[in-house]
């Protein structure tokens, strides 16, 4: 069985997970409540997290902006219609078209619906989506947490989650993936609401230097 958070829970669960963990605790203090991260579940939020993969989070805007700009609504069947140069004219690597397109033809298939992984667990979504070309476990995650609202998720591949977590456990810069792990499965089964509280420690401390 798989936990959803929403907005209503949001803060109530950051409280929750502050009682147990003083070092999310000061996290709240210091910096007050994350902001209730969301996406809608669609196609378009989906590219958009494919575009996010390994660039800045600004480069990622301006090209599903383009793309938006160019087909007005992304769809599946938008999508295919577009050809290589009026991509690559959205910012688009030869990459993430290859990507995209395949993600876009399982859906229009019938391959994949978005819709029914609401109902999904984590192993399910996670198998379903990886099964598209260019889909791994990071852009599953962000998914889960930002599409579907997965309470117990942990973003191994996220450096700015896994940054965040090494600083407030005073772990060391060389600390590998798998002792990361373990460190966040203290914060079972809430590990998506630690993970927004250390984005949230991560994004404003970047902002202050």
């Amino acid at each position: 069985m798989f936990e959803k958070f929403d907005q209503t829970s949001y803060h109530q669960l950051c409280d929750l997970l502050g009682g147990h963990h003083p070092d999310l605790q000061l996290i709240l203090d210091r910096y007050g409540y994350p902001p209730f991260w969301s996406r809608p579940n669609t196609f378009e939020s989906l590219v958009h997290i494919i575009l996010e993969q390994q660039v800045s989070l600004a480069s990622a805007l301006a090209a599903i902006n383009k793309l938006k700009e160019k087909i007005d609504e992304v769809t599946p069947a938008r999508m295919l219609l577009l050809t290589d140069q009026e991509l690559r004219e959205c910012y688009f690597s030869r990459q993430k078209t290859e990507y995209v397109r395949h993600l876009a033809q399982n859906i229009v298939s019938g391959t994949l619906s978005l819709s029914e992984m609401e109902k999904m667990d984590d192993l399910t979504v996670r198998n379903r989506l990886k099964r598209i070309k260019g889909i791994g476990d990071w852009t599953v995650d962000i998914y889960l947490i930002f599409m579907l609202h997965h309470q117990d998720i942990f973003p191994i591949g996220d450096l700015a989650a896994v940054n965040s977590l090494k600083k407030v456990k005073s772990l060391s810069a060389g600390v590998g993936k798998e002792e990361v792990s373990l460190v966040a499965e203290q914060f079972k089964p809430y590990r998506t609401i630690a993970t927004m509280l250390l984005w949230h420690a991560y994004l404003v401390e970047r902002k202050q230097k």
